[in-house]
Formats: structure tokens, sequence, C-alpha cells
């Protein structure tokens, strides 16, 4: 069914906007772009975006290797649930072999490294900010790191894979994984997550990004969703969650959306929080993890005000393009806007199915 605050016209013109998406197979987004399709099939009770994501996906997993840096960004977690629907042994073992690659990459602690050159994301800054002479030494070789878009992809598609293979620890690697994070990222004075760390430095950079404390707050839900309850660090896992979706609160704004930086009002308006916020909200109290009482209320205004994003195509106005990153805070405040793209697209659908499981 579909909320009638979001008719099924317009939910179907969010996913044909997104179905036009250049996808490559992987880049940033696409966990939660393929995400938003399947949900799109199962809101609107027609097959083409199943049928879509699938043949996407098995079309990848007859040239899976050699394997690539950004296939961390794989949507791991979606091809289990393609895999659950369809009972695809090839696509199985595909994913499988992916996930034994990922987990196997270099670590710092649990925390598989990103980037062994992070200049494929580290840019010089968006807007008028300038980098002093030390951070331009800096962007001469600043080594290998770790980002935070990242827990929405690894962790969750172990804990997902738990289910599709259960003896392969795949739990266990995605509990210490997501919770490695919290040791290299988190702000205590803004109680959010930085976006990067820098192994050479050892220092962890730039609070704040709400479009980044979605990809958290999310892999956090996902993988406190299935693993099981009792074994060791679940229990933290879904704190967290709980921790991080309160101070969310903390920074939503009256109209329901958040600032770029949800922290810092100069750094503008940004419109994908609101759709990730939404979903993460309605997920976490169908789940149980978050309380109906505390979170209905804030997650209907970030509904709201995703819904008021919306233009009648269905593209979701306001997003920033790719973020990249920079060494400067104020790199973030000046990030292009109106961007259709699959971290806008997706969360919209993927908010209208946590909204619909919650509110009937």
């Amino acid at each position: 069914m579909t909320d009638n605050k979001l008719n099924a016209a317009l939910v179907a013109g969010v996913a044909e906007r997104l179905g036009t998406h250049p996808f490559q197979g992987w880049f940033y987004g696409d966990s939660v772009g393929f995400e938003g399709l399947v949900a799109a099939s199962d809101i609107l009770d027609d097959p083409k975006w199943i049928n879509f994501s699938h043949g996407f996906f098995r079309a990848w997993a007859t040239r899976m290797e050699p394997f690539h840096p950004d296939d961390n960004t794989a949507p791991g977690h979606v091809m289990c649930d393609i895999i659950e629907r369809t009972g695809d042994e090839v696509l199985k073992t595909a994913v499988i072999g992916l996930a034994e690659h990922l987990r196997g990459r270099r670590k710092h602690g649990a925390v598989s490294i990103t980037f062994e050159d992070t200049l494929r994301s580290l840019r010089a800054p968006y807007g008028d900010a300038k980098l002093t002479d030390a951070q331009q030494e800096q962007m001469k070789n600043p080594g290998a790191g770790i980002w935070l878009d990242c827990m929405h992809f690894d962790a969750p598609f172990f804990a997902h894979l738990s289910e599709i293979d259960p003896d392969g620890g795949w739990d266990r690697s995605a509990i210490s994984e997501i919770l490695g994070y919290k040791e290299l990222l988190f702000d205590d004075v803004t109680g959010t997550y930085r976006h990067y760390w820098l192994e050479d430095t050892n220092q962890s950079h730039i609070p704040g990004w709400g479009r980044g404390q979605g990809w958290a707050l999310l892999g956090f839900l996902d993988v406190a969703h299935y693993v099981a309850p009792e074994l060791d660090g679940a229990a933290e896992v879904r704190a967290e969650a709980v921790s991080l979706a309160r101070k969310m609160l903390e920074y939503q704004l009256e109209d329901g959306n958040w600032h770029c930086m949800v922290h810092e009002p100069r750094s503008g308006p940004e419109s994908s929080t609101a759709a990730f916020m939404a979903t993460a909200f309605y997920r976490g109290i169908k789940m149980g993890i978050l309380s109906a009482d505390e979170f209905t209320a804030p997650a209907e205004r970030a509904f709201d005000a995703m819904v008021k994003n919306l233009d009648t195509e269905g593209n979701l106005l306001g997003v920033s393009a790719a973020v990249y990153s920079a060494l400067v805070d104020e790199h973030y405040w000046y990030v292009p806007l109106d961007r259709i793209v699959p971290w806008g697209q997706g969360p919209v659908l993927t908010a209208v199915a946590a909204r619909n499981a919650v509110i009937g």
C-alpha cells in the first residue's frame, strides 16, 4: 500500500526517476538506491523493480572479478534480500565471495580501510574556503583512511548474510565492524560521527554531516535487526542506535529537516537527511529499538518535510551532490544541491515502506 501523503503515482515517479540513474556497479549510493527500488516494488505491488535489481545483480555476478576498490559500496544487504526472494544460487555464491573479499581487506582494529589512497575522496574545498599551508602539505600524500559512509555497507551486509550463510561467522564480523567505527569517528562534542579518519595522523575529521548520520544510524539498525540479541556486542549496537537517533532529535528543525551539518546553521539546508531519518525512525520503531512514544512525531515531521521537498515528477529537490570530503568544515557548506541521485531518491522509497510498516 502507499500512504495517503504520497500517492502511488508519485511513488512510481520517484522510482522511475531513480531507475534512470546510470548504475555502474559499484559506487556510493548504490546500497540505498537499490534498497529503494526493491521497496518501490513492494509498495506498488509490482515486480518491475525487483526484477530490474535482480537482473542487474545477476549480470554483476557473472563478471564480479577482478575486484575493484569501490566494491565495498556494493548493495550486499539488498542482494541478500534478492537471494532470499528468488533462491538464486549463482548470486548467492557471488555474494559470499564478495563478502569474503571484503572481510579480508586490511583493517585498523576491526574496521576495514576504505581507501588506501584517500586522494580518491579528499579534494580541494568547495566554495571559498582555503587550506592552510600544513593542510596543503598533508594533501600531497594523506595516506589511508576510513569513511563514515561505509557504516551502511559492510556491516549490514555481513549481518544479513548471516541468515544465508549461518556458519560463516558473519554476525560477529558485523558487530565488531559497526562498533569499531565509534572508536575512530565518534565526536563527543556534537554527539555525531565524523566523516573520516586518517591513518597517518590517527585523527578523525568533520563532525555533524547530516546524511552521514543517516548512513550510520541505518547501519546500526540493520545490524541490530539481523544479529541474535544474545551475541556479545549486540546490545551495544542497539544502544548506539538509540543514542544517535536521540541526538538527531536534538538537531531536527521545526520544519522537520536538518541543516547540512546538523550542528551548524551556516551550512544551509540539505534534504536527503530528512528522508534518511524518516526511514531510520520508522524502521527503528518497527524493530522495537526506538520508542514509538518518543520517535513517531519526529518521524512524521521528517516524512512531511521529505514530501514537501518532492516535486510533482517525484524528484527529491535540495539533495547535495557527491560530497567527497575535505580537511575543512566549510567545504560541506558549499556542496552543490538539487542533484537527482540514488542517495536522494532511494531513501524516499525506503521511508515510505518503513512508514507503511508502522502506520499501516
